[in-house]
């Protein structure tokens, strides 16, 4: 395989990851929450650093390639761990118990509560959820960068 050979592949499955994003969030509708958002701004870096790297053929691009598709991925990890309890998430997309809250208290963070969580599970296959399917499939992708890296 050559090396645009690879950077195509490489950026066109960060393109279809990021289509199959926005058609569960318009046609399936089903919103994305916090951060299933962080997840999809790596892919669109790895879109355009596919674009430079196919038209200015610098190993930079290739290489800041694979750190895009690195970073989508841990993200999906991160996510994966706070659909399973793993660890919490980021205070603004995940749901805490109500021990030593104040019932004032509490009804304010149900009032201030985001309308789509991050420790939910929408959707997964194979039990799987869609930021590990990402997290899986971004790491597949950062190969393919970093073969293309390795290309003369």
């Amino acid at each position: 395989m050559t090396r645009n050979f690879l950077i195509l592949l490489a950026a066109g499955g960060s393109l279809a990851l990021l289509l199959g994003a926005f058609g569960f969030q318009y046609i399936g509708d089903m919103a994305p929450c916090k951060l299933c958002l962080w997840q999809r701004y790596p892919h669109g870096a790895a879109i355009f650093l596919g674009i430079l790297a196919l038209a200015l053929g610098q190993r930079l691009w290739i290489a800041l390639g694979a750190v895009a598709a690195a970073a989508t991925g841990a993200i999906g990890i991160y996510h994966t761990g706070v659909e399973r309890k793993w660890w919490e998430g980021p205070d603004s997309c995940t749901s805490s118990g109500v021990d030593g809250v104040s019932a004032e208290d509490l009804m304010q963070q149900i009032l201030n509560a985001p309308f789509v969580r991050c420790d939910e599970v929408p959707w997964e296959m194979f039990t799987l959820s869609m930021a590990t399917w990402n997290a899986i499939i971004a790491f597949g992708l950062m190969a393919l960068w970093l073969l293309a890296l390795r290309k003369p």
